[in-house]
């Protein structure tokens, strides 16, 4: 489960985000590109982009069930 105190601070403003047990293994970049991407400093992800639409908010929870190293939290 993610650490909503532990996330990195380049996430997107809002509810979802990337905490800091990142290993940027890529998949939420794979499966929901438009909201996940490297960090500036290339070491793990970020959100991006806040999900607005129904169809944004699958496809970033399709990006979390799938992350392996459970990262990444909407409850912030």
């Amino acid at each position: 489960m993610a650490e909503k105190d532990n996330f990195w601070e380049d996430n997107a403003p809002g509810k979802w985000y990337v905490d800091k047990n990142c290993n940027l293994c890529g998949v939420c970049m794979e499966v929901a590109p438009e909201f996940f991407q490297e960090s500036e400093v290339g070491e793990y992800a970020v959100v991006s982009q806040q999900p607005v639409s129904e169809e944004d908010i699958e496809a970033c929870i399709d990006a979390k069930d799938q992350c392996p190293a459970d990262s990444i939290g909407e409850d912030r």
